[in-house]
This record gives structure tokens, C-alpha cells and sequence, in this order.
């Protein structure tokens, strides 16, 4: 299975006068128009639209298989045929953000847009329609007939909810929105019932038996998805649950530092790692349910969030490295787009020059020329397709005008 967070916490931590100040200065945005036309672009935007393109075309050149699936790592090192569907979730999302870089010639998002589409459509080999427990959802592994399928994972499916949400606010794929709305009822349907579990609520990571973690990577999406169904449904059910994930969350998950433990366990033990990508769904949930609410203090704690997350990945190590390269760069690119989508609501020149200092240090340390591929684990081990997709996004990401960074998931 390939790598996956886990964490916990006790107790909420006040929000800084100094956040809630700097809130208080920022209006409610409005619903946003799609804008028409496309806005002019920088040269350091179409540079990295330029990579964005180059380092998907290795990924589909040194990954893809058949049906239109991949592998999960170059060269193939498992014993599977296709990659998990965690790593197929991230090429994925990974060409929806291609495919929105609007500052792209006509025929490159035509061509973006394309790849994006496939991609989605072949997320169709994972899907379920009929489990064994719980609502129909997208499985670990391809089904039946390409294999035989496996554990749902909430946070998995999360990924792909707001993945499918990007692209319905991208192109209006309606069907992409109605997935999603599937997706979130698996996600609540996850949600712990039992009030004798020590911090009781919260949605589980997984429905295998091996594993009865709540997360908050599989609290803080959940919150994300429900929070923009909101927005475009009016839908109160939505909002309703996206308040109680975060609310769990912080109750039981966000630690004295500001940031988010990975776990909480049934015998109350947490497990204490702070990945990047924790921060950015809490951070990113408030953000949204800020633009839900109009209440400032949302607004605020994201802030807080992220001032306490670029303070903490920007540490030097004593490599020389900032704390972000202790972090595998797909926890990274979720990190960071919730950076940016916060940056849609309160600018903060920060947010895009954090996303641009770790693409540059990574395009410099680990970038092989030879194929296109980044090598974070050396250069003879195998690339994954996890890594791969993550510089995907992170590029593309960097070409995006900060007008559609609202669109972000």
C-alpha cells in the first residue's frame, strides 16, 4: 500500500488576536463569475505551464499501461498490474490542473483538457457500485475484470470527490458533481456513532478491519467537499456536516503548536506526525466555511493555520533543507493548494512564493533530464507515480492566475 498519514489531539487552541484582526479587515468575498476570456500571462506563468506540461508527458510516457491506467512506480517494482487508486487520484487531479491553466494556448488546453477527461473517465475502473457494507464508493484497486478491487478508504474518496469538484467548477460536468454528492454520502456514512470511543465522531480513514484510525486527512476533505457542496447546492445538509468534521477535528486532532496531529486511535492514543497536507484540508475547510458562513473567525483560524505551516515546513533542517523535503511532495501539493485557494480569499504573497521556493528546490535537486522524472528517493530507485503527479500539479498550479485560484482543491 503506498505510504499514508496518521494523528490525533486533545485540545483546541485559542485563535490569535493578530488573526482574527487581520480577518476582520477582509470582506466576504461574492460568488464569482466565471470570468471570461483568459487573463494575460506572466512569463514565469507560462514557464511553468511549460514544465507542468513536460513532467506530465514523462509521467504519461514512463507510467502508462493499458485501459488507461498506470503503474505505480517507474520501473514497475510491484507485483500489481495498475497502481493504487490513491496514486490514480493524484495523476489525476494532477491533469485537471493542467487542463485550468487558462493563460495556455488554445490547442495546449484543448490537448489538457483531453488527458484530463481520459483520466477521469478511467477513474471509472475503481468504482464499486455494489459493496459488501456502506454506499457505493471507488475501491483501493481496480475491480473486476482488471483486478480484484479492495479496502474503501474515506480519504481516498475524498480526493476524488474534490477532484471532481474541481472539475465541474473547471467545464460544468455535471455528472462530475453528482459523484461527488455519491462520495460525500460515503463519507458520512463513515462517521464514528459509537459515544463510548474516547473523543467520540470523526470520520474513520478506512473500512478494513486493520485499522479503526479517524484522521484528519479523512475529517478535514470530508469538510471540503460538504463546505463546496454548500456553495453550489445551497444544500444545508452539506454545511451542517462540513461544520461537525471540523469541529471534531479541532476538538480532538489540532495540537498546542496550531497545526494537526495525524490520528486518534480507540484505546485514545495519537499519533503525533504533523504532514503538511493535514494542514492544508484544516486549513482549506475553514477557508471554505468561511465563504459559506461569512463568519470571520474562519477566516482567521485558516490564517493562523497556514502563518503556522509556512513557519514550520520553511525551517531549515540540518541538511540545509527546508522542513518541506521531510514531507513527501504529494502531502505538499495538497498543502499548497489550499495556500493558494486561501490566497483567493485573503492575498498573501506568501502562499505563492512558498509554492514557488519548493518547486524551484525540487526542480534543482531531484530532476532527472534524462526522463523527465523527479527522483526524491535517489537516483536508482524507483519513481512513484505519487511524486510524479505531485510536481504535476504543483507546476501547473504555478501557472494559474491567482483570479481562478478560487477553483482550487
Amino acid at each position: 500500500m503506498p505510504l499514508r498519514a496518521t494523528s490525533r489531539t486533545w485540545t483546541r487552541v485559542a485563535i490569535s488576536a493578530l488573526a482574527l484582526a487581520v480577518a476582520a479587515t477582509v470582506a466576504l468575498p461574492s460568488a464569482q463569475a466565471r470570468s471570461s476570456g483568459s487573463p494575460a500571462a506572466t512569463s514565469a506563468q507560462r514557464a511553468a505551464a511549460a514544465r507542468a506540461a513536460a513532467t506530465d508527458a514523462a509521467l504519461q510516457t514512463h507510467f502508462a499501461t493499458d485501459h488507461g491506467l498506470f503503474t505505480e512506480t517507474f520501473p514497475n517494482s510491484g507485483d500489481n498490474a495498475y497502481s493504487y487508486e490513491w496514486p490514480y487520484s493524484q495523476a489525476m487531479v494532477g491533469a485537471i490542473d493542467r487542463a485550468g491553466i487558462r493563460s495556455d494556448s488554445s490547442a495546449t488546453n484543448k490537448s489538457a483538457t483531453r488527458t484530463a477527461k481520459a483520466r477521469i473517465d478511467g477513474l471509472a475502473a475503481y468504482w464499486d457500485s455494489a459493496p459488501a457494507a456502506g454506499p457505493a464508493h471507488y475501491a483501493s484497486y481496480v475491480v473486476a475484470p482488471l483486478g480484484g478491487g479492495g479496502d474503501a478508504f474515506y480519504d481516498d474518496n475524498e480526493w476524488d470527490g474534490l477532484a471532481l469538484i474541481q472539475w465541474y467548477q473547471q467545464t460544468g460536468d455535471r455528472a462530475a458533481l453528482k459523484r461527488a454528492e455519491q462520495i460525500f454520502d460515503l463519507v458520512v456514512y463513515g462517521w464514528d456513532d459509537d459515544p463510548s470511543h474516547p473523543c467520540p465522531g470523526g470520520v474513520f480513514w478506512t473500512q478494513a478491519p486493520w485499522s479503526q484510525d479517524r484522521n484528519t486527512v479523512s475529517n478535514g476533505p470530508g469538510a471540503e467537499i460538504g463546505a463546496h457542496l454548500y456553495l453550489i447546492t445551497g444544500k444545508k445538509h452539506y454545511l451542517d456536516w462540513a461544520k461537525k468534521m471540523v469541529a471534531w477535528t479541532d476538538s480532538c486532532l489540532l495540537a498546542p503548536n496550531g497545526l494537526y496531529f495525524d490520528n486518534i486511535k480507540l484505546d485514545g492514543s495519537i499519533d503525533r506526525a504533523q504532514w503538511s497536507y493535514n494542514q492544508g484540508v484544516m486549513l482549506g475547510a475553514k477557508t471554505l466555511l468561511y465563504k459559506a458562513t461569512g463568519q470571520r473567525h474562519y477566516l482567521g483560524e485558516a490564517q493562523a493555520i497556514a502563518a503556522a505551516g509556512l513557519a514550520f515546513y520553511g525551517a531549515i533542517q540540518d541538511d540545509g533543507q527546508t522542513h518541506y523535503f521531510s514531507q513527501p511532495a504529494r502531502f505538499n501539493a495538497i498543502f499548497f493548494a489550499n495556500l493558494l485557494l486561501l490566497g483567493s480569499v485573503a492575498p498573501d504573497p506568501r502562499y505563492l512564493a512558498a509554492t514557488r521556493r519548493f518547486e524551484g528546490q525540487a526542480r534543482q535537486r531531484y530532476f532527472d533530464k534524462t526522463t523527465g522524472l523527479f527522483r526524491f528517493d535517489g537516483s536508482t530507485a524507483p519513481v512513484t507515480l505519487l511524486e510524479q503527479a505531485a510536481m504535476v500539479r504543483i507546476q501547473s498550479m504555478l501557472a494559474w492566475s491567482p483570479k481562478d485560484w478560487s477553483k482550487l482543491t
